[in-house]
């Protein structure tokens, strides 16, 4: 959480779209929708590049895929 955006009480979600390798890396990472701060955009992609992923499975073998993944920021929890 950024802090001055939690200090500002800023929340919202971010949805991204993540581009995830065969191995589970992520590839790309882009916001499809906005939380209505930069700045929670920024911290939400931020966090999703170093995530690892179960990649998805096609005929037994693992696969490049996407995913859209939801990211809230809540500055009252």
């Amino acid at each position: 959480y950024p802090p001055a955006s939690l200090r500002r009480g800023e929340g919202g979600t971010v949805r991204v779209r993540v581009e995830v390798t065969e191995q589970g890396g992520v590839d790309g990472v882009d916001v499809v929708e906005g939380s209505g701060s930069r700045a929670l955009d920024r911290a939400a992609l931020s966090a999703v590049r170093s995530w690892r992923f179960k990649p998805a499975m096609r005929g037994g073998q693992p696969v490049a895929g996407a995913v859209i993944v939801p990211i809230t920021f809540n500055p009252n929890q």
